[in-house]
C-alpha cells in the first residue's frame, strides 16, 4: 500500500468516506452516509466535500480512488485512499452497503 492508502478495517467510525464511483455502481450498492462525488464531476464539486475532515476515497477496486486521492491531496484536502475499495469493504470484509433501488445491494 502507497502512503496514502488505508485498509477498510483502518477508517474510524464516522469519517467522511467519497465514493468516486459512476451513478450506476453507486445505485447497486454503496456505504450507508457516504459522499457520492462520480470521479469527473470531482474538480467542480469540492464545495460538496468537507474540508476539515480527513476523507477516505473508495471506488470499486482502488483505481479511481487513488487517482482522486492524489488531486484532492493536491488541492487542500487530506484523502486517503481506501486499498481494495468496494470489493474488500463488503465481498472481502463482509462490511455492510445499501442500494437506492428495491434490489438487494451488490457491488457492481
Amino acid at each position: 500500500m502507497d502512503e496514502d492508502a488505508v485498509s477498510v478495517n483502518e477508517i474510524p467510525d464516522g469519517a467522511a468516506i467519497v465514493d468516486v464511483r459512476e451513478d450506476d455502481e453507486w445505485e447497486a450498492g454503496h456505504i450507508d452516509g457516504a459522499i457520492h462525488v462520480p470521479l469527473g464531476d470531482l474538480p467542480t464539486r469540492l464545495d460538496d466535500l468537507p474540508l476539515d475532515d480527513d476523507l477516505y476515497v473508495i471506488c470499486r477496486t482502488g483505481g479511481r480512488s487513488n487517482r482522486a486521492v492524489a488531486w484532492l491531496n493536491t488541492n487542500g484536502f487530506d484523502a486517503f485512499n481506501v486499498a481494495g475499495g468496494m470489493g474488500s469493504w463488503h465481498l472481502d470484509n463482509g462490511k455492510p452497503i445499501v442500494s437506492e433501488t428495491r434490489e438487494e445491494p451488490w457491488v457492481k
